[in-house]
């Protein structure tokens, strides 16, 4: 791993690192903020999942995440939202290709060469922050947009994996609505029932463990009843009887002033999950 940036952030350290990733076959960024508890102890992580177009920056300059990871003694991991490069397939439009990884496996030519962000992010990524940095096996998951249907997605397929989770705005019906049935149509192919793998909605009618979910939605989102649709993941969680806090943000957009404006709650969220309690007994994590 390279560290290219290293900047002192609220008595920690926001750093980017390159690396090569086997599961991507391509040369990585990824964001990892470091609270100032690591000097003395490892923490717990929170992976964040950006949207569509964005790379391991966007999260990192504009959300304000740290100040409240620094507070809870949690690490912050903002990888990039698909494989880059030469040789990396990519295709007309914002919404397919590079800047748009969904989070899942791809299938099909010329995709499936390099997009394979689920396992990126599920397995690769984890076992290297693990080994490299100190960390705990504690995890939590988040993101926005396309990110937060990776975020509710990834801990659906893997139980017991994820402490919490949590997403703003997430695109949580992929198979109903046109960004999805976009990506899914040249990702995976043209059989339909191999969609619901990778859409949380109809995960829920499997999922076998009852973990909590937090979505947060503005309500001024010009997305919202055509792409996201947060109506549809809380009628499978009803019929489900899954956990589900959904707050509809009263002149919130699909911007980061949302994200911003909320994210102490969530890394609130996310931290009583993840610091266990003779941990912040210690003094050194959740002071804030």
């Amino acid at each position: 791993m390279q560290r290219i940036e290293h900047r002192a952030c609220f008595g920690g350290w926001q750093e980017v690192y390159r690396h090569r990733s086997d599961t991507l076959g391509c040369e990585m960024n990824v964001g990892i903020y470091l609270p100032p508890q690591v000097t003395v102890q490892s923490c717990p992580v929170l992976y964040w999942l950006s949207d569509l177009t964005c790379s391991e920056q966007n999260a990192m300059t504009k959300a304000g995440f740290q100040r409240y990871a620094a507070e809870h003694g949690v690490i912050v991991v903002t990888p990039d939202t698909s494989p880059r490069g030469a040789g990396v397939a990519d295709a007309e439009g914002y919404d397919i290709g590079l800047g748009a990884g969904f989070y899942i496996n791809a299938t099909q030519p010329p995709w499936a060469e390099h997009y394979r962000m689920h396992d990126y992010i599920a397995q690769e990524l984890p076992a290297m922050i693990e080994a490299h940095f100190p960390a705990t096996d504690a995890r939590s998951i988040s993101g926005h947009s396309m990110g937060g249907h990776g975020a509710l997605v990834i801990a659906l397929r893997a139980p017991g994996r994820y402490r919490s989770v949590s997403a703003f705005a997430p695109i949580a019906a992929p198979t109903q609505v046109p960004w999805g049935q976009k990506i899914f149509r040249a990702y995976l192919g043209d059989d339909e029932a191999s969609w619901r793998a990778w859409d949380a909605c109809a995960l829920l009618a499997n999922a076998s463990e009852r973990l909590p979910l937090l979505i947060d939605q503005g309500d001024a989102d010009e997305f919202l009843a055509t792409q996201l649709r947060p109506d549809l993941l809380q009628a499978a969680c009803v019929a489900t009887d899954h956990p589900l806090t959904l707050r509809l943000q009263p002149g919130y957009d699909h911007s980061y002033y949302f994200i911003a404006s909320f994210i102490a709650e969530h890394m609130a969220w996310h931290a009583a999950a993840l610091v266990r309690p003779s941990d912040r007994a210690s003094g050194w994590i959740g002071t804030g």
